[in-house]
């Protein structure tokens, strides 16, 4: 019992430190503005037009750290305080998702692995748990075995989501220092953002390889 409520509690504390993480780099940096003085739509525009991706539009998007990158449209979003915004946290999440449209112009390979997994992702993630439940509860072992396929391939779709983000932000920061959007003593700062914001992929990508984890042994338990 005691190593089940340690379980939970990582589940529960793992998103939540990494959340924090991202709230605190994110309110720490985004007071201090960078030398440029560009806002984040600018800097977007700026690393857009360096590489040749005129047709890439930017887009302000509602939400608070709801930008994002839409390969279908082509387009950049980016939200309110970040479009507008002239802070180290603007530029940086702004060239990041920038990051991701260079990612899709070279047809990054991980890149293009996502985007295929989605529909199956999306399947798993809706499916999977009503399918191990099901084997559960009507002792089904062939039912919970499809149930945890579905939920691997969601779970495969977080893990290839990790060099594809850590890739996204290796191109910010090469594009902000080519550019000169910041300088040289503003790096470490900038890095400080990037690295807050991966955390919560990594955190959940760790959540989903640990309830995997569990349904397998618990698939594997009910055979003995």
């Amino acid at each position: 019992m005691g190593g089940y409520l340690i379980y939970i509690a990582l589940l529960i504390i793992i998103p939540l430190w990494a959340q924090a993480k991202v709230r605190s780099a994110y309110s720490k940096y985004s007071k201090k503005p960078t030398s440029s003085q560009r806002t984040g739509a600018e800097v977007a525009r700026k690393i857009l037009d360096d590489n040749g991706l005129y047709h890439v539009n930017i887009e302000q998007t509602r939400g608070k750290l709801s930008d994002h990158y839409d390969p279908r449209s082509k387009v950049v979003r980016l939200s309110e305080d970040i479009y507008h915004g002239r802070s180290m946290a603007s530029s940086a999440i702004a060239a990041h998702e920038v990051g991701h449209a260079i990612q899709d112009q070279e047809e990054y390979a991980f890149m293009r692995f996502r985007s295929a997994l989605v529909p199956v992702a999306n399947l798993g993630s809706n499916l999977a748990f009503f399918l191990i439940l099901g084997g559960i509860f009507f002792q089904a072992t062939g039912l919970f075995l499809i149930g945890i396929l579905f939920f691997a391939a969601a779970v495969l779709f977080q893990l290839v989501t990790l060099p594809v983000e850590f890739d996204a932000s290796n191109r910010a920061m090469t594009q902000l220092i080519s550019t000169g959007i910041i300088r040289n003593d503003e790096e470490r700062e900038t890095k400080k953002v990037l690295n807050a914001a991966a955390l919560t992929y990594v955190a959940a990508a760790l959540v989903a390889v640990l309830e995997l984890a569990r349904f397998i042994l618990i698939f594997l338990n009910s055979r003995e």
